[in-house]
């Protein structure tokens, strides 16, 4: 299917976590608020804005801000168990490329981290981190009722990269199907993870994507620890 209002559609959905084709029905759609949690062994959450110089159904300039936090616990063992959390933060600009298929939006900007070691003997506030993160993703719809996601990010603050593939098919009200995903940075800490995921379903007034499947976590050279999650995103068009 091709034309104006597929294209509406799918300029709304070139969000870094999900988006609204009902929101995309107005002409006028050039901002979305956005938030996201995923919690397992591990818990990060992100929130903030994507704003389109002109509209979101048109080729054109975008600027996606957000901030981040997570916790994940390191050690263990012989080594003493500590929590590390950390901070992000990043403004990015770039262009998105809006198809009768899909979206292709490609951003870089700068971003800043900083992260503290707890543990029983006390906390450790380690340096400000400053980077530039280059973030690319691809909406499309291959067919009329299936919905096919790609998210990369990489970020010099933290030296870490991550990486989304989802595919989804029209069913009771939201696009279901697989999801999977991969992260590491700068510690030799990595993450992979796959399962379902339930992508634009509306309730009150918001669109959501929930998820929920498998993960495996640990540090390089060393054994991968599994352990279920769950993911929920949530945003509003304005």
């Amino acid at each position: 299917m091709a034309g104006r209002p597929l294209r509406r559609w799918l300029a709304a959905l070139a969000l870094t976590a999900a988006a609204s084709p009902a929101a995309a029905e107005d002409a006028g759609l050039r901002s979305v608020l956005f938030s996201s949690l995923e919690a397992g062994a591990s818990v990060f959450s992100t929130s903030g804005a994507k704003v389109a110089f002109d509209r979101f159904d048109r080729d054109g300039p975008v600027v996606l801000v957000s901030a981040g936090n997570g916790m994940r616990l390191e050690g263990g063992g012989r080594l003493p168990v500590l929590v590390r959390t950390t901070l992000l933060g990043s403004a990015l600009g770039g262009y998105q490329f809006v198809r009768p298929w899909g979206v292709v939006t490609v951003l870089a900007g700068p971003e800043l981290s900083v992260e503290m070691l707890t543990g029983a003997g006390g906390g450790t506030l380690l340096p400000l981190r400053s980077g530039v993160r280059l973030h690319g993703e691809v909406w499309a719809r291959p067919t009329e009722s299936t919905l096919v996601t790609a998210t990369v990010i990489l970020g010099s603050a933290r030296s870490n990269a991550w990486a989304r593939l989802s595919w989804g098919l029209a069913l009771f009200g939201a696009y279901l199907g697989p999801e999977a995903s991969a992260s590491l940075d700068h510690t030799g800490y990595r993450k992979w993870s796959f399962g379902l995921h339930a992508t634009d379903y509306a309730f009150g007034g918001y669109r959501f994507r929930l998820s929920a499947g498998c993960q495996f976590e640990g540090r390089v050279n060393a054994s991968m620890r599994p352990s279920p999650y769950l993911g929920l995103a949530i945003w509003n068009a304005l």
